[in-house]
């Protein structure tokens, strides 16, 4: 079924009795990547005509593979198109991504406005096989830019209803090389390698005026096939929450309290299937080229994620969000970890509305 994205160990026979009978020759260790993801209303909603709102933005997420679960995760090497079924010996796979985006909003009118989210991604990953060397891998670079049309249906002095569609542009890099001549697997790439599409809602609405504000959004994401025959499954978000002023004297301080639930489907690779038998090496299941999912990618999570927001000096607004996973099924794929966000939010009025 569906779990989280894909984890891959393949690393070539140049290590202790290094030949192809012992490991199948794709010359890297790949662990797949993800990020966090926590509703900040500064983003969702649409500004004021001529108000540019920024969010400076880092979220750390972690991943790392149950006990004793590592060892079944497929080896698929979208270059030599060849998915590869397994079962090894596997100590640690770990990964992690850090993400730091500046993400601009930008109100055109006063319903209608345009968000651009640009990452910058670094991803780390390390697995130790069968008490072997651990096998490295890290890259960084600019991610996939996000561009968001998005509308305010209904404003009104308590509530506000957004609907927008985004562009994911293939602008991350795609084709990096985790050891020698081997391409990284696809899920540790920077970028996804083509265009996707991103429609999405959010909701608010002041229970208590100035001291109690619920919100819920949802959004899926579409992402075509690249240039390697690979396609990450698509994606859907929700979140349900409430911000919470907790004392009338204290309305710089903000209390957060969000529930985050994400589905993703299996990724899919355009492959032939083999199979992989330590001290055999690798033999041809299926040696026809055949558009297939790939085993143990695709996830359901449910986070619970408390927060504090704060006004400083009213020059910026910070924020501070944990994610706590309370539900996680990763078919024995690397499974998401507590994670953080800490931003800054900052607004500028550039043209019309009020000075």
């Amino acid at each position: 079924m569906r779990k989280l994205l894909c984890c891959v160990l393949a690393f070539s026979g140049a290590v202790g009795m290094g030949s192809s009978m012992l490991w199948p020759s794709a010359g890297y260790a790949s662990c797949g990547s993800v990020s966090c993801f926590v509703v900040i209303g500064s983003q969702q909603q649409v500004p004021m005509k001529g108000l540019l709102t920024v969010n400076a933005i880092y979220n750390f997420t972690p991943m790392e593979a149950p006990p004793g679960e590592g060892g079944r995760i497929p080896f698929a090497n979208q270059g030599a198109r060849t998915l590869t079924l397994a079962n090894l010996d596997v100590n640690r796979i770990e990964t992690t991504t850090r993400t730091a985006t500046l993400d601009l909003n930008y109100g055109l009118t006063d319903r209608l406005g345009i968000q651009v989210a640009i990452p910058y991604k670094h991803v780390e990953s390390d697995a130790q096989i069968g008490g072997l060397t651990p096998v490295p891998y890290s890259e960084r670079g600019l991610g996939d830019i996000r561009a968001t049309l998005k509308y305010n249906v209904l404003p009104t002095l308590r509530s506000m209803i957004v609907v927008g569609v985004g562009v994911d542009f293939p602008t991350g890099s795609y084709g990096r090389f985790a050891q020698g001549n081997t391409l990284a697997e696809s899920t540790l790439q920077i970028g996804r390698g083509n265009f996707g599409v991103v429609p999405m809602i959010y909701q608010t609405y002041e229970l208590i005026p100035h001291r109690v504000n619920q919100f819920a959004s949802a959004s899926y994401r579409y992402t075509a096939k690249n240039s390697d025959g690979y396609k990450f499954g698509d994606e859907v978000n929700a979140s349900l929450g409430l911000n919470i002023i907790p004392l009338e004297q204290t309305p710089w301080l903000v209390l957060t309290q969000q529930f985050n639930f994400r589905w993703m489907q299996n990724d899919a690779m355009d492959a032939e299937l083999r199979l992989f038998t330590p001290g055999v090496g690798s033999s041809p299941l299926d040696p026809v080229l055949k558009f297939r999912a790939v085993p143990t990618t695709g996830s359901t999570y449910v986070a619970y994620s408390p927060g504090i927001m704060f006004n400083v000096f009213n020059f910026v607004s910070a924020y501070f969000i944990a994610q706590i996973p309370i539900h996680r099924d990763f078919n024995g794929n690397l499974e998401q970890q507590i994670s953080y966000i800490f931003g800054v939010t900052k607004s500028f009025q550039l043209f019309g509305g009020a000075s």
